[in-house]
């Protein structure tokens, strides 16, 4: 089971299977530009496997100029 953080939604998501980062951003509608994914305090590219056990952070990123 891995558990996701989306912020600043404050959501709690839980997904039973996951590959890579790439592939959740995908479950969730974002580009790879859109939201940093952090596990712990590493950021994370997309090409990361995610295992089962990981809590992930999603922060969600917004260009304001």
């Amino acid at each position: 089971m891995i558990i996701v953080h989306v912020e600043p939604e404050n959501q709690t998501l839980i997904f039973r299977s996951l590959n890579t980062v790439l592939m959740l951003q995908k479950r969730l509608g974002l580009r790879v530009t859109d939201a940093l994914v952090i596990r712990g305090s590493e950021l994370l590219t997309p090409d990361i496997q995610i295992q089962d056990g990981d809590e992930i952070h999603i922060r969600k990123v917004t260009s304001t100029g």
